[in-house]
């Protein structure tokens, strides 16, 4: 999770909201990083779970990421939890919550719900998530 709020960080200087993301694979080394980049990007896509997403299936030269865990330092909005579930990942790990999007566990519960492709995805929020929520408080109030 550190990780992630390192590349959280860098989003934010770059006047993004500081959200950062990676894949692991099953033995633990990195197979993608994000951060977001939707302004950078003129991308709406451009989250940084998506980014980590995108660059672990180039690794792996599959978009299946089977056996791997996405660490991110906010809880998936309702797009990026879909992506997590179409990727076929084993696990996700989240820092702060996002009351009013997020997908997993405080909006509406997505990971949860069964789909058509009958995967399920744990997961485990809270990570870390004073210093993630801390990072995107301080991000909005200099902002405002």
């Amino acid at each position: 999770m550190r990780l992630a709020l390192d590349e959280a960080r860098k989003a934010g200087d770059a006047g993004e909201v500081p959200v950062g993301a990676l894949v692991l694979d099953r033995e633990g080394q990195i197979l993608g990083f994000g951060q977001n980049s939707c302004i950078r990007d003129c991308d709406i896509s451009a989250h940084a779970e998506i980014k980590a997403l995108r660059q672990a299936g180039r690794a792996v030269g599959n978009y299946r990421l089977t056996d791997c865990l996405l660490v991110v330092t906010l809880e998936p909005c309702p797009m990026c939890a879909s992506a997590i579930v179409q990727a076929r990942l084993a696990g996700l790990i989240f820092g702060a919550r996002d009351k009013l999007a997020g997908a997993v566990v405080s909006a509406t519960e997505y990971l949860d719900t069964p789909c058509a492709s009958g995967h399920s995805v744990w997961h485990l929020g809270g990570v870390l998530g004073e210093a993630s929520s801390a990072l995107l408080q301080a991000f909005f109030a200099q902002r405002r």
